[in-house]
């Protein structure tokens, strides 16, 4: 495993494209370490580096980030809000389902096909009825994306529908 303790003080210089080097190693070192100061860093005054640090925490695919992703699913800059989305889809973890519904209404057309798509990934009926509601988005890549969404959600259901009236077969050694 990578030694990040440089790359954890590096998160804190004071130049921009320092912080957002540090952050992208520690996505890539794999050392699951690395997420709670990543997270701590959030608060990072610049948007490029909270970006760098949302994608960080996606490459590292662990679930312990998704409070500080939730968190940035509601950052004043839609690139980190988009990032966050990403990360989250990359992750897959279903704590995030209600907060990327919230994503849902967002004003920005490319958070709001994220949300749908990452929603769609999930496969949680939760979203149904909020997807559904943006049939009608003025924006067509939005209605797709939803339309899409609502495909992967019915599919999956099926799929577990059908898991659940096979019968058991149960096999004693």
């Amino acid at each position: 495993m990578t030694d990040t303790s440089h790359f954890i003080s590096e998160l804190r210089n004071a130049a921009v494209n320092k912080r957002r080097a540090a952050a992208t190693l520690l996505g890539k070192s794999g050392n699951l370490s690395a997420i709670g100061p990543l997270v701590e860093a959030l608060s990072d005054p610049h948007p490029s580096v909270r970006s760098d640090i949302v994608q960080a925490l996606g490459r590292l695919r662990d679930s312990s980030a998704i409070p500080g992703l939730i968190t940035s699913l509601e950052d004043t800059d839609p690139r980190v809000r988009a990032a966050a989305i990403d990360a989250v889809g990359k992750i897959k973890d279903r704590d995030a389902v209600d907060p990327l519904i919230r994503c849902l209404i967002d004003k920005e057309v490319i958070i709001r096909i994220g949300a749908a798509e990452v929603l769609g990934k999930l496969g949680d009926r939760r979203a149904t009825g909020p997807l559904t509601a943006l049939e009608n988005d003025p924006s067509f890549e939005v209605r797709e994306a939803v339309g899409m969404a609502l495909m992967r959600i019915k599919i999956k259901s099926d799929a577990v529908k059908k898991l659940c009236r096979a019968p058991i077969i149960l096999c004693f050694l």
